[in-house]
């Protein structure tokens, strides 16, 4: 039976995950819960939120908080992650998950679905990297995650925003860890391959992708959201100390 690691320096540290209800945000969120770690999380799906926070209390785990908000809506993020750090203390993680991977043709894209996507995958990284960055700062520093996708590295039919999205968030993390370094703010990228997800399961994944993405995988095993998670502790403890402006990629040797 796997034992997994645990992190001291996670403990009683504030962690702000977006996109925290479902998914491999929920997981992110259960498992830094399990650390000992205060954790908020936003998200726009309340009933699967709040279902969230019940299953975690329930199980004698420090519960999270949950805050509803529209991560593109830049001023309700903003004031938001301010919430966060007033009732908390200020942010120490900040895992910048949310994202949408709706499918889309290319004769079907208009100017507005293209900025959608852009806003929906991309651009509230950017901004809760912004607004994080004082917290971070009178801290003594931090660590953020942004979480991208190996999509764009295999270059998938029938996303091409959200591939372009996923894209430039490793660019976008290069260049956020050199501008936030001299704060002791470290920023990194997490890459998944194809997890199994409820809505991936629902959504996209048949029995034949399935089939044929572990014979692509090194690793003949199904990719879980747990495994992500455990990725994204890492990056936040202080054992990961010395990483960042990287890539970490999570798809059981898919690419």
């Amino acid at each position: 039976m796997s034992q997994f690691a645990r992190f001291p320096s996670l403990r009683d540290r504030v962690v702000l995950v977006t996109g925290g209800g479902t998914g491999i945000g929920a997981s992110i969120v259960e498992h830094f819960c399990e650390q000992g770690a205060r954790v908020a999380f936003l998200d726009i799906q309340e009933e699967a939120s709040r279902g969230l926070v019940e299953r975690i209390a329930g199980a004698g785990k420090p519960a999270p908080r949950f805050l509803a908000v529209d991560i593109c809506d830049v001023r309700a993020l903003h004031a938001s992650i301010a919430r966060v750090g007033e009732r908390l203390g200020p942010i120490s993680v900040l895992v910048n998950n949310a994202a949408n991977d709706d499918r889309h043709r290319v004769e079907d894209v208009t100017p507005e679905y293209w900025n959608d996507r852009l806003a929906v995958n991309l651009n509230h990284q950017f901004f809760a990297a912004q607004a994080v960055r004082d917290q971070m700062r009178a801290n003594g520093g931090g660590s953020i995650v942004n979480i991208g996708s190996i999509v764009w590295k295999i270059g998938l039919e029938g996303l091409p925003g959200y591939l372009a999205a996923k894209a430039a968030i490793s660019g976008m993390t290069r260049g956020l860890a050199r501008e936030f370094g001299a704060d002791n703010i470290r920023v990194n990228a997490v890459l998944p391959g194809a997890v199994h997800t409820k809505r991936q399961l629902e959504l996209w994944l048949t029995e034949a992708d399935i089939a044929e993405i572990l014979k692509l995988q090194c690793l003949k095993e199904p990719l879980l959201p747990s495994e992500v998670a455990r990725m994204v502790l890492f990056l936040a403890a202080d054992d990961s100390r010395m990483c960042t402006s990287q890539d970490f990629i999570v798809d059981g040797g898919w690419v």
